[in-house]
């Protein structure tokens, strides 16, 4: 199968990256690889499948703010493209790679703690999903986050239970913590709401130090209490960082196309 590949990876630095705004227009002149969402320019790196009925969707977790992602997540989607035959893209959240700093802050700042798990980021990332489902005219979405990606991911499938198909939530946290408000957003908050026509996935390390198996594992047993459709996948011996880099993960994710 021949396949158009597009990599977007850009290695600047961060004061050149974020030394202005990038507007709706400035974005829309950009060359392939970019996507406004939201109010910011969205750097992705995409691989394409057959068509793009079916989208998959990567969505990072938390690095230090101006970090390369796309350097890290660019062969991981195409990893999942080439095990699924299914156009696959890996984005960079606002302050990464060549993504913009226009509204929001990085989930990665050290001024501006936990933004991953405020409602403003999650609905970012519905309106991200929505843009790129519209851009490429997908029918079906699947949303891989891992880590902060996860606990996004893992929120939006209950803000918004219609938009998400399949959900891989990798290492994430989906319990409201000490320093929640009526800012945030977590999954428990909106576990009700999940749709159980949606396929879940909730993968963890046996020796993840960051998201502790047992976090996993405790919201994997509400999720089926709630009557979802959730499939419980452990790695052995594996940490936090890459987890959902694995064979086992990237496993699980093919299996979601297997069973159609």
């Amino acid at each position: 199968m021949l396949k158009n590949i597009l990599v977007m990876v850009l290695f600047f630095s961060t004061s050149f990256l974020f030394s202005k705004t990038i507007s709706s227009e400035e974005c829309q002149q950009k060359e392939d690889g970019f996507v406004y969402a939201g109010g910011e320019c969205i750097n992705y790196a995409m691989f394409e499948g057959d068509d793009n009925e079916k989208l998959i969707i990567i969505v990072h977790g938390t690095w230090d703010e101006g970090s390369n992602v796309l350097g890290r997540y660019a062969p991981f989607a195409e990893n999942v493209n080439m095990s699924t035959d299914l156009t696959t893209i890996a984005v960079a959240l606002p302050g990464y790679s060549s993504s913009s700093l226009n509204k929001l802050k990085s989930i990665g700042s050290k001024e501006y703690n936990h933004q991953a798990a405020t409602k403003e980021y999650v609905e970012f990332l519905e309106k991200l999903v929505v843009a790129l489902k519209d851009k490429y005219e997908s029918k079906e979405i699947t949303l891989v986050g891992h880590s902060a990606g996860a606990m996004m991911s893992a929120s939006l499938a209950g803000l918004n239970n219609t938009l998400l198909n399949n959900v891989v939530l990798v290492a994430g946290r989906y319990e409201r913590p000490d320093y929640a408000n009526e800012k945030h957003l977590l999954a428990i908050d909106v576990l009700d709401k999940m749709n159980k026509n949606s396929k879940f996935v909730m993968t963890y390390g046996t020796k993840d130090k960051i998201s502790k198996p047992s976090v996993t594992k405790d919201f994997y047993n509400k999720m089926k209490t709630q009557g979802l459709n959730v499939k419980l996948v452990e790695v052995k011996d594996a940490a936090h960082i890459d987890l959902d880099m694995t064979d086992k993960n990237v496993e699980a994710i093919a299996e979601l196309f297997e069973e159609e």
